[in-house]
């Protein structure tokens, strides 16, 4: 398995305070790494520690397999807590002074973050006149200058407006896809992480609660179908003459939970009512994402 991070017991002390307790996270190469957790919780402590911007208390990191530090950090690209973007600066001024620090090529690779993160038309306007999703983006093609293989970014998408949300989660996916970036992102908005994530893992108090992939995120909260009928007595009796019920609980006098499984409602539905059951209410419940999160930090 290639996997460009690994982190075992990895942990951070200020004084007597443990911010990132005993950590140990897969991210594989490809992945789409939605780290989540309150703020506090430690993930900006975390991706410090991984960019070498805050020491290492006890545990180990891994970067593409291996224990050189030095060399894997060369392949990263962050973006950490506020856009380190000079205001006074147009992008491409801001970028040919990066470009000036790493020694690289300033028209060629300018000119291609610019257009990347859709910058190249902003001309004169100084960084200061523009927008947070500006900002963003412009911070992000600073990180990217490099080519870096992994990036991290911590909390991209505070305080932007859904226009913003939506040019953000354009760029990640395109960098994910078309340059094959392993990409890292802390954010607690959930609902927005879901549309783009491959992967989860959910830090709480600097512990790492839970590590799972998006289809596993989806299958724990694909919610039950709830059936309300007019006749227990009658429905239980159905039960046992059918396999069509596997799998059902009956929750009190008139309800009963089946696992939501596509095309199940209209059997179940059909097959009761044609037994002398009344159907009161019939609908899918359970949690959404946001609840399925908030339930997990909250037993940990």
């Amino acid at each position: 398995m290639e996997y460009t991070l690994q982190t075992t017991d990895l942990t951070k002390n200020f004084g007597k305070t443990l911010a990132v307790n005993k950590v140990s996270m897969n991210i594989k190469k490809g992945d789409i790494y939605g780290f989540i957790g309150r703020n506090g919780a430690g993930k900006t402590t975390l991706i410090r520690m991984v960019a070498g911007l805050a020491s290492i208390s006890e545990g180990t990191i891994k970067l593409f397999n291996s224990d050189d530090l030095k060399k894997g950090r060369n392949k990263i690209g962050t973006m950490i807590e506020n856009p380190a973007v000079y205001p006074k600066m147009t992008a491409r001024q801001n970028l040919h002074y990066y470009c000036l620090l790493l020694g690289l090529d300033t028209k060629k690779t300018i000119d291609e973050m610019l257009k990347l993160v859709g910058l190249q038309d902003t001309g004169k306007k100084k960084a200061k006149d523009f927008s947070l999703g500006m900002k963003q983006r412009l911070a992000i093609a600073i990180a990217l200058l490099d080519e870096p293989e992994f990036l991290l970014l911590d909390e991209p998408i505070n305080g932007l407006d859904p226009s913003g949300i939506k040019e953000f989660r354009d760029l990640v996916l395109s960098l994910n896809k078309e340059r094959n970036i392993t990409i890292l992102i802390s954010s607690h908005i959930l609902g927005e992480l879901s549309k783009i994530a491959t992967r989860y893992g959910v830090i709480n108090n600097g512990v790492l609660i839970d590590e799972f992939t998006n289809e596993e995120l989806h299958e724990r909260c694909k919610g039950e179908l709830e059936v309300k009928v007019d006749n227990m007595d009658r429905a239980k009796e159905v039960f046992k003459e059918s396999d069509n019920f596997i799998g059902h609980k009956i929750i009190d006098h008139q309800t009963i939970l089946f696992p939501n499984i596509p095309g199940k409602s209209s059997l179940i539905n059909t097959e009761l009512a044609q037994k002398g059951v009344s159907i009161i209410s019939s609908s899918v419940v359970g949690q959404d994402l946001e609840g399925y999160f908030m339930q997990l930090m909250e037993a940990n």
